[in-house]
């Protein structure tokens, strides 16, 4: 018997009674609160209470007789205590609660214990090539035309203090055209313009200096770095400045025989050439005491770490050598101040306690080659000799005959070309 959709009753709706609104009634007081299947287990963790304990349930009296407001919770294990009131609110737009981090009750020996992890290690920094020394920065100087004018106006200043005390020859005076003036003597206040006019006129002419195209000076009060002037012409610098003249110019560095070796570890000797020049003064000449010797030690740690080729290797080996060494010696001269463009081994030669030995060994290959060379043409002759005889029918040899003549025609040969002059 089949049915069909249409014969199906509809459901009844179930209203549930409101948790809230629907009054309870109160049940005897001597009757304890039982809970019903329907109500689910929020009934039976709010007769029980948590942890086990009993609390009044809905409509339960307390000990002066009024009836207990009921209190609806949901119990978990896994949460907090959240009022059922809350979950049906009829707010329209509820106001805005704080959240704070809930904090979660986890029952101990379950493995729901948050697993703490470290936080990670930051990743190592890049060690920082620290440059002795301040950098440089331009000085502080004036027009040559100042200095000469600040001279010339102290020169005055002593002439005139001269003629204000009477002590200016007579010459002078009528030369000059000046009127005859007594003069008032040296006093305390002639000495203190003699003092004025002199320090002005040492001050203007003492400070004066020349700049030159490809130097410079690196300037210090008191042990203290000032400045570096690479300005040229006439200027006007402190003469309290300690002066110290540098050349920026592009150079050339050639030292002597550094110790070096080859792939093998054989011991060698090098010359290298060096194209550098300084690009910052102040770490060049503060940083270090002198920095040609720093580039110099810069050099012999690079050929240290780079193995050279021996000498008459080829010329793309040469080439990414030097290539090595330039990327080395810059990095390393780099911190005081010194620019590397180029680091080339000019000159390749192996170590006094290695030449004896190379050169022996050298004079044994080209004897056994020039050997094996004599050897190869004396058999070519002997070859071609006992051919030709045979071919052109002149003699008939057997294998003893072929031999023994083989073997008189190598000797003959070989002693000739062993006698001087052949």
């Amino acid at each position: 018997m089949s049915t069909t959709p249409s014969s199906i009753p509809p459901p009844v709706p179930t209203t549930a009674p409101d948790p809230v609104t629907t009054p309870v009634p109160p049940p005897a007081p001597a009757a304890t609160p039982v809970p019903s299947p329907a109500a689910g287990p929020s009934a039976t963790a709010a007769a029980d209470g948590p942890g086990g304990a009993s609390v009044p349930g809905p409509g339960a009296l307390l000990a002066d007789g009024a009836a207990a407001r009921p209190v609806r919770l949901i119990h978990n294990e896994a949460t907090t205590e959240i009022p059922v009131h809350l979950l049906f609110r009829d707010d329209p737009v509820p106001a805005p609660v704080p959240l704070r981090p809930a904090v979660v009750g986890r029952r101990l020996g379950t493995g729901e214990h948050p697993r703490l992890r470290r936080p990670a290690a930051p990743p190592p920094r890049p060690a920082a090539t620290v440059a002795p020394g301040p950098a440089e920065h331009p000085a502080r100087v004036l027009p040559g035309a100042a200095g000469v004018a600040a001279g010339i106006c102290g020169a005055a200043g002593c002439a005139v203090t001269s003629w204000w005390a009477g002590v200016l020859p007579t010459p002078v005076v009528s030369a000059s055209g000046l009127s005859a003036f007594a003069g008032a003597g040296l006093g305390p206040a002639q000495w203190a313009a003699y003092a004025a006019a002199g320090a002005l006129g040492l001050f203007g002419f003492g400070g004066l200096a020349r700049g030159r195209t490809g130097r410079a000076w690196v300037l210090g009060l008191f042990g203290r770095y000032r400045g570096t002037v690479r300005r040229t012409g006439l200027l006007w610098v402190n003469p309290l400045l300690l002066r110290r003249r540098v050349d920026v110019r592009l150079r050339h560095w050639r030292g002597g025989p550094v110790p070096a070796a080859d792939g093998d570890g054989v011991a060698l000797r090098v010359v290298t050439l060096v194209v550098w020049r300084v690009r910052d003064t102040a770490r060049a000449v503060l940083g270090v005491d002198d920095h040609e010797a720093y580039l110099g030690e810069c050099v012999e740690a690079a050929l240290a770490r780079v193995p050279v080729d021996p000498p008459g290797a080829a010329r793309g080996t040469a080439d990414a050598v030097g290539e090595a060494l330039t990327r080395l010696v810059a990095a390393d001269a780099a911190a005081v101040g010194l620019e590397v463009f180029s680091v080339r081994p000019v000159r390749v030669e192996y170590a006094p306690e290695v030449a004896a030995v190379m050169h022996r060994r050298r004079i044994a290959e080209l004897d056994a080659a020039r050997r094996a060379r004599a050897l190869s043409s004396v058999v070519d002759s002997v070859e071609d000799t006992v051919t030709r005889l045979t071919v052109r029918g002149l003699v008939e040899l057997d294998d003893y005959e072929r031999k023994a003549l083989v073997k008189d025609l190598t000797v003959a040969l070989c002693a000739g070309r062993a006698e001087p002059g052949t």
